[in-house]
């Protein structure tokens, strides 16, 4: 079954919001990069990728990481994959 796209932008914030306690949530661009939203570091990243990688069952490889700017880029990845 696959997850709608505002179901997974909800998840991804809320995810996010774990890692970037600091965020507000409700100006969250899904089409504007993410590091320019929210002051997250390298490993702030790796932490929240692995965070959708439990949450979701979904791997990513760190080859796909440069593709995943935007929270649509990663929900559009994520339904690819039939989450």
């Amino acid at each position: 079954m696959t997850t709608d796209h505002e179901t997974l932008l909800d998840t991804l914030i809320t995810l996010l919001s774990a890692i970037a306690p600091e965020l507000d949530a409700g100006s969250m661009p899904p089409d504007r990069p993410l590091r320019h939203l929210v002051d997250l570091d390298s490993m702030d990243w790796l932490n929240f990728l692995v965070s959708v990688h439990e949450h979701f069952g979904v791997t990513i490889p760190e080859v796909d990481y440069a593709k995943l700017v935007t929270l649509d880029d990663l929900a559009n990845y994520l339904q690819k994959k039939q989450v």
